[in-house]
């Protein structure tokens, strides 16, 4: 395991744990885009809830690998679906924003993979 793949799966994990819990606590910056992309009120639990076990399977496969593998793809398929959502939105300016929180999690994928 190299420092970089510890580096970067915590910063990974510090991301998607920090987006969990913004969301979690209805942080007006979230909540304003959520709304505005549609998406249901209902979800947002959930949504949050699945970011922050994403952020904790990532630290935990520091010493379990084969979960973080399944939670490092479960984020990138988490954010993509963001991404996908924030283009029906048609919210273009706004598609950096999922890919800046999903880019640690390919890279940690990407370092686990080639250590």
């Amino acid at each position: 395991m190299s420092v970089a793949f510890v580096v970067v799966t915590v910063i990974a994990a510090l991301m998607a744990g920090f987006s969990g819990f913004a969301l979690l606590t209805r942080a007006d910056w979230v909540v304003q885009a959520l709304v505005a992309y549609g998406v249901p009120r209902t979800w947002w639990n959930l949504l949050g809830t699945a970011k922050a076990a994403g952020a904790a399977g990532l630290l935990a496969g520091l010493f379990v690998p084969v979960v973080g593998v399944v939670a490092g793809v479960c984020l990138v398929l988490y954010f993509t679906g963001a991404v996908v959502t924030v283009l029906r939105a048609r919210s273009y300016s706004h598609v950096p924003f999922p890919l800046v929180y999903a880019a640690p999690v390919v890279a940690a994928l990407a370092l686990g993979a080639a250590g």
